[in-house]
């Protein structure tokens, strides 16, 4: 991994993501951003891994995006070089074909927030607090904020955070659905760990075609869902191998439609 600060290691059929930057509370900058980016191409490609789950090293989750790393570019490096490739290496992360469990030892502020959110579970410990606050730094969330956390926890949740910059206890948060599930302190590892296991232990095909289906459901990426689905099927037919031998042997395909 050419940037230590996002490791990769495996607990069985489960990969672990560890964000390495305790002494800035885990905040984003761009080579972090091109190291998870590296970690989810890993895991989407390693078959033996059939859920993931992702934490902060020290007292945070994630501070979001740090200022040093994008305070200085100019309006348009913002936008093509932070903002709109943040959102895609967060939209990688969320479009993973396994399940991701985020473990929210400690606070999930801005970008550490729609990393979260990224997750299909998250797991919180009770100093947790979540929270927007880009628009008291006169900017507005551009990880998905604005857009994946709305599909997944509705608007008016997202306003007060974004308009009113509130920050929610993982209390207020449970009680609100940012997060699912609220542990003792110190526990959020052990207990994304164990959840991450218990869907691994279930029939990975059924799991990876569930989750593009519920994403298909709510919104999130249906072309890609509906596409991802119906080439799986067809691949599952004769008429793919046949069309496929046909055009190597540059003879007329006979397909027979079975199922």
């Amino acid at each position: 991994m050419a940037d230590a600060r996002i490791s990769l290691s495996r607990d069985g059929t489960v990969g672990i993501v560890t964000i390495r930057r305790p002494d800035k509370l885990n905040a984003f900058d761009l080579g972090m951003l091109e190291a998870l980016d590296d970690v989810s191409h890993e895991l989407e490609g390693d078959l033996n891994l059939n859920a993931a789950v992702i934490v902060g090293e020290g007292k945070a989750f994630s501070a979001g995006g740090d200022i040093k790393a994008w305070a200085a570019l100019k309006p348009n490096e913002f936008g093509f070089e932070w903002v709109r490739y943040g959102h895609r290496v967060f939209g990688r992360l969320a479009e993973l074909r396994i399940p991701v469990i985020a473990a929210l030892n400690g606070h999930a502020l801005g970008g550490g927030l729609e990393l979260a959110a990224a997750a299909d579970i998250r797991i919180a410990e009770p100093g947790a607090k979540l929270g927007l606050p880009e628009t008291g730094l006169g900017m507005v969330p551009g990880w998905s904020g604005t857009q994946r956390l709305v599909q997944r926890f509705g608007g008016q949740v997202v306003r007060r955070m974004v308009l009113g910059g509130e920050m929610f206890t993982a209390t207020e948060a449970l009680a609100l659905g940012l997060v699912d599930q609220v542990v003792d302190s110190g526990s959020a590892f052990d207990a994304a760990l164990a959840y991450a296991k218990c869907v691994a232990a279930r029939g990975p095909a059924a799991v990876q075609v569930a989750k593009l289906m519920i994403a298909s459901a709510t919104g999130e990426g249906n072309g890609t869902a509906v596409e991802t689905l119906a080439s799986m099927l067809i691949a599952k037919t004769g008429d793919l191998s046949e069309g496929v031998a046909a055009f190597a042997a540059k003879r007329p395909a006979n397909f027979k439609g079975e199922w």
